[in-house]
């Protein structure tokens, strides 16, 4: 009988679902329970395939604007967070919509709005085009508020006034390099004003930290998540920079390639905070036909964060 090779996967944790993605799941979730098919969904409500697919099989129609929307039907606005026009379209249209924004992500829009209320000009350290980006900038008038993506960026920026500065970022970033832009922010204008608690959400640090504890002691890290999710893709370069030797991200265990594990006795495994848990459970699946596998969880944190959906969504 043929011995199989030994393969040890180290499975991060926490991983995969945060509390604004289970909410924002739960959110549309409810509102075909409430109204019926077909909710409109303005934009991917997480960034997973699986995770849309199965709600568009439940009742849920996905739509990139409002335009595509019908009046008469229930929308619902995505966890990344949306410009104050589409709500206030919305309105205008006496159109049915729930917000799913994530709260740590309203946390952010409020923190923009309040700083341009005060006079103060905005950097927002992010990735141009990434929805909650787009959200977060559309909270404010036009000119109010600057994109910082890079050091560079945040090396060569030339602000009219740059005694009323403020920063925010993205919740999604890493941790270490949104660290090296605001150091040099705060170097170039030491009267910026800083959020009163990091933008980073918690879930976005607590992965990272999970992989950042695996990377030095793996062969090869898989990160489960779509490539359209800010975070899962910061998950791959937190392992690389951390000392794995190759690191990966993939949207399931279907989208493998068995050739990365030649030569790999150890191996890494977390999920992005919009990949569901059978994901994780399937590419363990797939590896236990192949190898013979032990698991070990590794611990760096424990998550108890809760984020409600609207009460009145819920009551019958």
């Amino acid at each position: 009988m043929e011995t199989r090779p030994k393969l040890t996967i180290s499975l991060a944790s926490p991983r995969g679902f945060c509390a604004g993605v289970d909410r924002a799941i739960h959110i549309v979730e409810q509102a075909i329970e409430k109204w019926g098919a077909p909710v409109y969904v303005r934009h991917e409500i997480v960034h997973n395939r699986h995770v849309v697919s199965r709600l568009e099989n439940l009742g849920a129609i996905f739509v990139e604007e409002l335009d595509d929307c019908p009046d008469d039907r229930p929308v619902v606005f995505s966890a990344h967070g949306v410009p104050k026009a589409v709500p206030a379209e919305a309105a205008r249209r006496e159109m049915t919509y729930v917000d799913a924004t994530c709260p740590l992500v309203s946390k952010v829009h409020m923190e923009a709005a309040r700083h341009a209320k005060n006079g103060l000009h905005t950097f927002l350290i992010g990735h141009a085009g990434h929805p909650e980006v787009v959200g977060t900038m559309g909270q404010t008038a036009e000119g109010t508020m600057t994109l910082i993506e890079t050091v560079k960026d945040a090396e060569t920026v030339t602000p009219t006034d740059t005694e009323n500065l403020a920063y925010a970022t993205q919740t999604t970033l890493s941790v270490d390099d949104t660290a090296e832009i605001v150091a040099t922010l705060k170097q170039r204008f030491p009267t910026i004003a800083e959020p009163a608690k990091d933008d980073i959400c918690y879930a976005t640090t607590n992965r990272q930290e999970a992989v950042k504890a695996l990377a030095e002691n793996i062969d090869l890290m898989l990160v489960i998540g779509s490539p359209n999710s800010s975070n899962s893709q910061r998950l791959v370069e937190v392992a690389q920079r951390g000392g794995a030797k190759a690191s990966h991200l993939v949207g399931a265990a279907e989208e493998i390639d068995w050739s990365w594990f030649k030569d790999v006795s150890t191996l890494g495994l977390s999920a992005g905070a919009s990949a569901p848990e059978t994901l994780v459970q399937g590419v363990i699946a797939a590896c236990r036909a192949r190898f013979d596998v032990e698991v070990k969880d590794v611990i760096t944190a424990k998550e108890n964060v809760v984020f409600h959906a609207p009460k009145w969504l819920t009551k019958a």
